[in-house]
């Protein structure tokens, strides 16, 4: 019975298809991360370089994100995720002949990743969103969201570690390779949905109105608040340190890229642990206090490992 609840989201078609699709995608996802940031320290045999490389990766989601989120109600989000998927995939194909014919550098890679954040901030949103159409009973979307995080995580132990493998038997290129082809899985899988279309609705509000109502509702009801702030407290002050993974494996702990992948991938054990735990929980009451207590956890892992504690 308890196998049965964590499993419960699975029962819908659309979404085996879905977690089928990404879980291979993902694989390639994590290993062209890893890949990334052993190539771009080789590259410079610089911790600046890498940070420059993680910003520009991640600040185009944060503009965009909260647009396509309100935009993601007026998309046709198969389509959007299809298109998606596949501006990501051509980003990891030009990544993978750049490095394939020796002419990669750093100064190709900030504008590369700079795309293929831009890519993330309307495909994430739009995938959330998509989800709520998998899944035709609410009360199992919170099964679906925590089995999608499962994915994520699950995926961590498997990529890097492939990665930092074919990095040293084969180079870079080929984990960009296997990214750019792993997104067929996923293109097929969305693909292969059968989706109901949406009911027309109302007059809809003006973009710009529903930012604002979002945002006034996110920071205006205090649960959400607090959690959001929080995430920013933890994602400002300690998720830099996965950004500096290749500066503690080669420059610390003496390794190669396979040591790279291994420290990668142990970050996922305990995230998968909770991802499979969050699945099989029937409620969000009583979450409160773990999620206080897993920001205090991380901050004192994150201490540790950069020798301040």
């Amino acid at each position: 019975m308890r196998l049965q609840a964590l499993a419960r989201s699975l029962a819908y078609r659309n979404y085996r298809l879905f977690f089928a699709g990404q879980g291979i995608s993902l694989i390639g996802t994590w290993m062209q991360q890893v890949a990334l940031g052993w190539l771009v320290y080789d590259l410079t045999d610089s911790p600046f370089w890498l940070g420059v490389v993680g910003f520009s990766g991640q600040i185009p989601g944060f503009f965009i994100a909260p647009l396509a989120g309100v935009m993601s109600d007026r998309w046709n989000l198969r389509t959007t995720l299809l298109v998606t998927q596949c501006a990501a995939m051509f980003q990891a194909v030009a990544l993978a002949v750049l490095d394939a014919t020796g002419t990669i550098a750093v100064w190709q890679i900030v504008p590369l990743n700079l795309v293929l954040g831009i890519v993330n901030g309307i495909d994430i949103p739009a995938r959330q969103a998509f989800l709520v159409h998998m899944v035709e009973r609410k009360e199992d979307l919170p099964n679906a969201i925590a089995l999608n995080s499962s994915i994520v995580n699950g995926t961590r132990l498997i990529g890097p570690a492939a990665s930092g493998l074919l990095i040293a038997l084969t180079g870079e290129s080929v984990c960009f390779l296997l990214n750019a082809l792993s997104y067929l899985a996923v293109l097929w899988a969305l693909w292969a949905m059968r989706v109901a279309p949406r009911p027309a609705g109302g007059p809809r509000e003006h973009v710009w109105q529903g930012l604002r109502s979002g945002l006034r509702y996110a920071f205006g009801f205090a649960p959400i608040r607090e959690i959001l702030l929080l995430l920013a407290l933890v994602s400002l002050t300690a998720m830099p340190l996965s950004v500096l993974m290749p500066v503690f494996a080669q420059s610390i702990l003496h390794g190669g890229p396979e040591t790279l992948g291994y420290l990668t991938g142990a970050t996922g054990v305990g995230a998968l642990a909770a991802a499979l735990y969050l699945a099989s929980r029937s409620t969000v009451l009583g979450l409160g206090r773990q999620i206080g207590l897993a920001a205090a956890g991380l901050g004192w892992s994150t201490g540790r490992a950069n020798g301040d504690v």
